[in-house]
């Protein structure tokens, strides 16, 4: 066994910032002496570099995730009497843009090994009134762009990729982001490409989208003071654009470290009793913005979630911080009671929700490191 040193949190977005202060610290000064803090040349110059970056023809910045998603749907006249097909078990920004347009979220059941959404119940799940599938590449997993493309063009319909926990993550040698009709970020501190502060972006090939999209996003004006419909304020600040400029190409790297450090927790976990390792499908490149395992409770006494709370706690004891996303289900949270899901409706997703545990994962975790979370959930675990 090897004893705690010191505590290893579950993610540390401290130790890459003092790799690429100096640049960051000089380049934010000289967004402050400008005075130019909304819009301009800084954030145009970033959006055109995530769009090269993600072999795309448009990127449209704007202020977070939820937005980019919000906006996506709004580009693509997505409202009331609509139907979305998407997961119960994601951050409930996915669903909650789908009401927030009027429209209805339906939920259906996730892959027992991905933990992406199941595609066969997508197909099965596709009525007259649906309009999207809004699929997440769930801790930087991509889903397998190649069926589901299948599903939404046979049915004519538009799907706008959740890439909040996966920039950088490829299905079949292509960019997540770039398959879909629309690709959603996030660029909260926490994700891949982490900003300094919020922000989000949202890509496509369509150029009749992408003139849409900036209309919306500039409250609904193409022409100052010239209002065309109902739009919002979402716009992603230069200080935050700059800074993504100067992280985006070192963003391949950093996801290498994260992919390298999986493959050291898979080499010495899967065959580890009472815990199943996630695994990448055959075509995709994960960027592992989480690294989830599950948390088998047979032969122990009590239920799934509170066998799994106690290792957790035992792993905080040992030093090791860890989450849990996510512990309850979209489909059964008191907002989407009116939907009328059952508990047991969606098995897999809830059974997911109960054994969940994401150890420590970004790309200054050490070797000395990764080892102290690998025998601490050993002994977590005896």
């Amino acid at each position: 066994m090897i004893q705690s040193v010191n505590s290893i949190p579950a993610f540390d977005i401290k130790q890459q910032y003092t790799t690429i202060e100096t640049e960051v610290s000089a380049a934010v000064l000289d967004v402050l002496v400008s005075g130019r803090y909304i819009g301009g040349p800084l954030v145009e110059g970033f959006e055109k570099q995530f769009a090269a970056y993600h072999g795309v023809t448009a990127c449209v910045a704007c202020n977070s995730g939820t937005d980019a998603l919000f906006l996506a749907l709004r580009a693509l006249e997505i409202g009331v009497g609509d139907e979305v097909i998407t997961t119960p078990f994601t951050f409930v920004a996915t669903a909650e843009v789908i009401s927030a347009v009027g429209a209805k979220p339906v939920f259906v059941d996730i892959d027992a090994t991905t933990l992406n959404i199941d595609l066969q119940q997508v197909a099965a799940a596709i009525t007259p009134k649906t309009k999207a599938i809004i699929p997440v590449h769930l801790f930087g997993q991509p889903v397998d762009m190649t069926t589901l493309m299948a599903i939404a063009q046979s049915h004519n319909l538009a799907v706008i990729e959740d890439c909040a926990q996966s920039t950088g993550a490829s299905w079949g040698g292509a960019k997540v982001g770039s398959i879909g009709h629309i690709g959603c970020f996030s660029f909260y501190p926490t994700k891949n490409l982490g900003a300094c502060g919020d922000g989000g972006a949202i890509t496509t090939n369509d150029p009749a989208i992408a003139a849409k999209l900036r209309i919306l996003k500039e409250h609904g004006q193409r022409n100052r003071y010239q209002y065309e419909e109902i739009g919002v304020n979402s716009r992603l600040d230069a200080i935050q654009a700059v800074i993504l400029a100067i992280k985006l190409p070192h963003l391949d790297d950093w996801n290498q470290q994260r992919r390298a450090i999986a493959t050291y927790y898979n080499q010495f976990l899967s065959q580890v009793a009472g815990i199943v390792t996630p695994q990448e499908l055959t075509g995709g490149v994960s960027v592992w913005n989480q690294y989830t395992i599950r948390i088998s409770s047979q032969g122990q006494n009590g239920s799934s979630a509170a066998y799994r709370e106690s290792v957790r706690s035992q792993l905080q004891e040992r030093g090791v911080n860890s989450t849990v996303y996510y512990p309850h289900p979209l489909h059964l949270q008191p907002v989407y009671q009116h939907l009328d899901y059952q508990p047991g409706q969606l098995p897999v997703a809830e059974q997911a929700c109960h054994e969940v545990l994401s150890l420590p994962m970004f790309p200054e975790l050490t070797t000395q490191q990764q080892d102290q979370v690998i025998y601490a959930l050993k002994d977590s675990l005896e």
